[in-house]
């Protein structure tokens, strides 16, 4: 049963709106681990309870999901730090410190307008899931010298 600690591997097919944006049926499952983070906090909970072989449709509102827009986290750059071939909106960006793409906005004279909020932002989610293994998440790996086997002594 998916809980927190388990290692959870599903199939998804994304939709906003009717329209798919992405899916996995092709490919291999998702696998993440119930109560990591590694995966749409709302998206856990919603499968918290199920087992392998389960099939649930997630409906998820902007604010669950990727957050709504942020007014805030658009910002005007200058037409010369965009290269001349993404200097068209809706170009996709990738700016060094920035864990995401961002989208141009705009294009005006001499300045664009970038949108750093997530692709995603503003949007509904629907998610069809089918749960395909629920097992004992590995053991984390030692990532620190606390986590560490203390070194012989000679």
């Amino acid at each position: 049963m998916v809980e927190e600690g388990k290692q959870v591997s599903f199939i998804y097919t994304l939709s906003i709106d009717g329209d798919v944006i992405e899916s996995n049926t092709e490919r291999e499952p998702l696998v993440y681990t119930q109560g990591s983070g590694q995966i749409l906090t709302a998206l856990e909970a919603e499968l918290e309870g199920l087992t392998a072989g389960d099939k649930k449709t997630v409906a998820l509102a902007a604010v669950n999901g990727y957050g709504e827009v942020n007014d805030e986290a658009f910002q005007e750059v200058t037409l010369e730090q965009i290269p001349e071939d993404a200097r068209v909106v809706g170009a996709m960006l990738q700016a060094q410190g920035f864990p995401g793409p961002l989208r141009v906005a705009e294009i005006n004279d001499d300045v664009a307008i970038l949108d750093f909020n997530h692709p995603l932002a503003g949007k509904d989610l629907s998610f069809d899931i089918t749960i395909v293994a629920v097992e004992n998440a590995p053991p984390a790996p030692a990532n620190s010298l606390e986590d560490a086997p203390p070194a012989p002594v000679n």
